[in-house]
């Protein structure tokens, strides 16, 4: 049997390595894009553009991990077709068969047009290898910088920019930063603390366009506002990766449509990671993180083994900025009211929708943060009274 990895990410060698944790002994074959076996991505908006750490750092395993296990890398070339019917996909210019076909070709970063400048040099977006390593040189003390776009990648940048030196404009179009991703209490904090390392940042301030002969010389913003830059991040978030998918015809919603065990709409075919969409508590979602591409792509893995189990997880996220680690349990997008609690140091917002708790965000208060995620496993919802309360002891909330 074959089992052929479209995707040599995050999802893509989790999968391949839970394969042969558990037992497969047939063939695994893992398709990149990317010249490079799989890495880390957080790190490269972070510790890697900082120059704290190297390329070997980054990757997920050594070559030698794959190797030894029977892993075949086929790395430097995309995955250009596949064909459903034959159960056949075509890489580097040959069709080759598999019996079950997993798709984790995560998500592509939204770029500007070019009609507005977007096609300029200078102009960086943030998610592989090789765009870190092209804005690398760029990072020089003193460089001016235009951030676009006020989520986490956004916020990631700017943070990274300002402690490398860089003058620091971030412009969110939205009223205010992380407006899809977190609550206003989250935002105020987020605002505050990048004010107060020097980046000037402008909320409902939109792009008009950028300028310059071959390279990024200014920005004009909506208000008509000419500001001279030396480069631009552009985080305004991702799409997912569908074209394969879409080519085949599967169904797509919000991503690659899957069921709750990772299966996708043809027979043999399923997919996990950034790239799909799965039902969960009574809607379909689409988790852009770390955790999920690991833990849904390891679900697929032991699926495909027969399982045959559900995939019902609980949604966390991290982001580093200065020094502020903020985790992320659940999804908050539903609330109604936020609960805000300070503990020493960190602070944590917890998210109710009526009396239910559906999420919380941790300011460096890991405490909070991990109580907050086992209710969330339990299904369990603490009195909003209690988490306010300065005097509660929140491990007594599992009790």
């Amino acid at each position: 049997m074959h089992v052929a990895i479209v995707g040599a990410g995050q999802a893509g060698a989790a999968l391949a390595a839970k394969l042969r944790a558990d037992g497969f002994e047939g063939r695994i074959t893992l398709y990149g894009a990317e010249p490079v076996p799989p890495y880390q991505r957080p790190p490269l908006s972070k510790a890697y553009l900082l120059g704290e750490i190297g390329t070997d750092r980054l990757l997920l395993r050594p070559e030698s991990f794959y190797a030894e296990r029977g892993i075949e890398l086929r790395l430097g070339a995309p995955v250009t077709a596949i064909d459903p019917a034959a159960r056949r996909l075509e890489h580097g210019g040959a069709w080759e068969a598999w019996d079950h076909l997993v798709l984790v070709t995560g998500a592509t970063p939204r770029h500007l047009p070019a009609a507005v400048g977007g096609d300029l040099e200078g102009v960086h977006v943030v998610r592989t290898l090789a765009d870190v390593d092209a804005m690398m040189p760029a990072f020089v003390p003193g460089a001016r910088a235009l951030v676009v776009g006020g989520g986490y990648i956004g916020l990631e940048a700017a943070a990274v920019a300002r402690k490398r030196g860089l003058e620091v404009l971030v412009i969110e179009q939205a009223p205010r930063i992380l407006g899809r991703v977190a609550c206003a209490e989250t935002a105020d904090f987020f605002r505050a603390l990048h004010r107060a390392r020097g980046v000037e940042l402008r909320e409902g301030t939109a792009l008009e366009r950028l300028e310059g002969s071959g390279r990024i010389e200014a920005a004009v913003l909506g208000d008509g506002t000419r500001v001279p830059v030396d480069l631009a991040i552009v985080g305004i978030g991702v799409q997912p990766a569908v074209a394969l998918a879409e080519g085949a015809g599967l169904t797509i919603e919000n991503g690659i449509a899957v069921d709750a065990e990772g299966r996708t709409s043809s027979p043999g075919i399923w997919a996990a990671g950034d790239c799909a969409s799965f039902p969960w508590k009574g809607r379909r979602i689409r988790l852009e993180s770390v955790q999920n591409a690991i833990e849904q792509a390891e679900h697929v893995g032991r699926n495909i083994l027969g399982a045959g189990v559900a995939y019902d997880p609980v949604p966390w996220f991290w982001s580093d900025q200065y020094d502020v680690k903020l985790q992320i349990a659940g999804l908050g997008g539903d609330h109604d009211h936020v609960v805000v609690r300070a503990s020493g140091a960190g602070r944590s917002h917890w998210y109710f929708a009526a009396e239910r708790f559906i999420a919380v965000d941790a300011m460096n208060d890991p405490r909070a943060y991990m109580i907050g995620k086992r209710l969330l496993e339990a299904g369990r919802s603490p009195a909003p009274g209690a988490v306010a309360d300065p005097a509660t002891d929140l491990k007594a909330l599992l009790a």
